[in-house]
């Protein structure tokens, strides 16, 4: 016979674990009491749920509505951004493409006639998006107008702009290429401000241009801008373009400008296709960018 010679038999284990850990002196909860506690849970996880359901679909209704906004401003404040301008020795071409799923950014571009017959060219951008950066970049665009009148070159142009958004727009800087095309001689003489120089196709071959210093707008009040000439010739095509074209998320710029280089000297030439030739160029740098928007202005050299 196998026994237990002394002491006490091992105390039983309790029935439910739960039970165990209640406190010293508490009743257990009936099941009807666990169920209405759940259910209270529960209905306080869907009024929670609820609210951050609302709270994004308020947010999305915001920034719907500022989109808007932004491209009604933008339709107004810029000229056509699918347009072209034909001049009897030289096509221009435009292309606005903006970005897919953030708030509209500053890039703006201009192409007029001066008095004197030059062609003033410009393409720029301010830094950050919504309509802040729409409405300085309106500003800066509306100021470069005005003082492209008075004929000065495009380096004096810059530091005038450098001054307005210095002292007219805190904590704000921006970018800009801007020159002057003589249509008769060719003759293209720019500045730029910080900004990605223009590419230069010519002959099947394209090569970005060497540019002049000059710093950011708004970054400096003391640094000057040069002016460089470049002349262009029949069958030469300018491409100025922002830096939404070349920039992606995970990809380095290099590789970005080096893809529109060789985009651009496949499928750009002087014809009447040129507004069709740039959307292709955009779709072979990756397509539209969507965290920012992309400004094309293609400058087309026509033959004699």
């Amino acid at each position: 016979m196998v026994g237990v010679v002394g002491g006490s038999p091992p105390p039983l284990p309790p029935p439910d674990d739960r039970e165990s850990a209640l406190p010293h002196g508490s009743t257990p909860l009936t099941t009807t009491e666990t169920i209405l506690r759940l259910r209270a849970r529960l209905a306080q996880a869907q009024r929670i749920t609820s609210e951050s359901r609302r709270q994004l679909h308020e947010a999305r209704q915001k920034s719907v509505e500022e989109r808007h906004v932004s491209l009604a401003l933008r339709d107004a404040i810029l000229p056509d951004p699918g347009g072209s301008i034909h001049l009897p020795s030289v096509h221009i071409a435009v292309r606005y493409v903006p970005a897919e799923t953030s708030s509209l950014g500053g890039d703006w571009y201009e192409a007029t006639t001066l008095p004197d017959g030059r062609v003033l060219l410009a393409i720029g951008d301010v830094a950050g998006h919504g309509l802040p950066a729409i409405a300085q970049m309106a500003q800066l665009r509306h100021a470069l107008v005005g003082l492209g009148m008075t004929g000065e070159p495009a380096d004096r142009l810059l530091g005038w702009l450098n001054g307005l958004v210095c002292h007219r727009m805190d904590e704000s800087t921006a970018t800009a290429v801007v020159g002057h095309l003589e249509p008769v001689s060719g003759l293209f003489t720019w500045a730029q401000a910080g900004h990605l120089p223009p590419i230069l196709v010519r002959g099947g071959v394209a090569r970005q241009l060497t540019p002049p210093e000059g710093v950011l707008l708004g970054a400096s009040l003391e640094l000057p801008y040069e002016l460089r000439r470049l002349s262009l010739r029949p069958g030469d095509l300018l491409l100025l373009f922002t830096d939404g074209l070349v920039e992606r998320r995970g990809r380095d710029i290099d590789v970005g400008l080096a893809l529109t280089v060789a985009a651009a000297a496949e499928t750009l030439t002087c014809d009447s296709r040129l507004e069709e030739k740039l959307d292709r160029l955009v779709e072979s740098v990756g397509g539209p960018n969507p965290e920012d928007d992309t400004c094309l202005l293609a400058v087309a050299v026509l033959g004699g």
